[in-house]
C-alpha cells in the first residue's frame, strides 16, 4: 500500500519531473496536499513494522547469534527514528506552514527540494536500514534453503545499495537529487516485502521446533 501511494506522488521537481515542474523556492505547492503526502503516514507505519520485525528476529535468534541481531536491531532503531521524524515533520509542518504563508526557511525542508534536508535524511535513513539488513543476516547462517534465501536477500540489498550509491555519485556527484533516494527506497521496501514473506515461514518453523 505504501509503495502504491508513494508511486502516485509523481515528482514535480528535480531529475524525475517530466513537465510543469516547480522551481526554487517551491512555495507554490500547497495544492499538492494531501495527494503528495498521503504515503508518509503509511511509511511511518511501515517503518514501525520494520522495527517490530527486527526485534522479533533478535528475540528468536539462537544465543550465539544474538550479537548480530542486537547490532542489526540497534541500527534499525536509528534508521527508524530518522525516517519517522523526517516523515512526521514533513506531513505536519510543511502543508500548514504553506497555508499560513509562514515560508521563511521552508525551502530547505520541503520534499520538492532535490537538495533539501528531507531527501538527505531519507538517504541516510534507508542507508542505515540496508546496513541493518547486512548486520542481521548472519542470524540466518543455517544451510537450509529458507535461511539461505533470507540471508542473501538481506546481503544482496546492502550490496545493491552500495553499488547504486557509488554509481550515482560517480555519474552525478553532489547533484544526486532524487536519483539515489528512489533507488534505495525501492530496494529496502522490496526487501521488506520479500523477506517479510520468507520470515513468516521462518517464524512458523521456529514456533514448531
Amino acid at each position: 500500500m505504501t509503495f502504491g501511494f508513494a508511486i502516485s506522488a509523481v515528482p514535480i521537481s528535480g531529475a524525475y519531473c517530466s513537465g510543469d515542474c516547480v522551481e526554487y523556492p517551491y512555495l507554490d505547492t500547497v495544492s499538492q496536499f494531501p495527494k503528495d503526502f498521503l504515503w508518509m503516514p503509511l511509511a511511518i507505519l511501515l517503518i514501525l513494522a520494520y522495527v517490530i520485525l527486527m526485534a522479533a528476529i533478535h528475540t528468536s535468534a539462537p544465543g550465539q547469534k544474538k550479537i548480530f541481531s542486537q547490532v542489526g536491531l540497534s541500527f534499525a532503531l536509528i534508521a527508524a527514528t530518522l525516517l519517522a521524524s523526517d516523515y512526521f515533520v514533513q506531513f505536519s509542518v510543511i502543508p500548514v506552514s504553506l497555508r499560513s504563508n509562514e515560508t521563511e526557511g521552508l525551502a530547505v525542508l520541503i520534499q520538492y527540494n532535490p537538495h533539501g534536508v528531507f531527501i538527505a535524511l531519507e538517504e541516510l535513513g534507508y542507508l542505515l536500514m540496508s546496513l541493518s539488513f547486512l548486520l542481521i543476516a548472519p542470524v540466518f547462517a543455517g544451510r537450509n534453503r529458507l535461511e539461505t534465501a533470507i540471508r542473501w536477500v538481506f546481503v544482496g540489498a546492502f550490496i545493491l545499495t552500495v553499488l547504486a550509491l557509488g554509481l550515482i555519485s560517480i555519474l552525478y556527484g553532489l547533484e544526486r537529487q532524487y536519483r539515489f533516494e528512489v533507488i534505495v527506497i525501492s530496494i529496502d521496501w522490496l526487501v521488506l516485502v520479500v523477506n517479510g514473506i520468507l520470515l513468516s515461514l521462518w517464524f512458523r518453523k521456529q514456533a514448531n521446533a
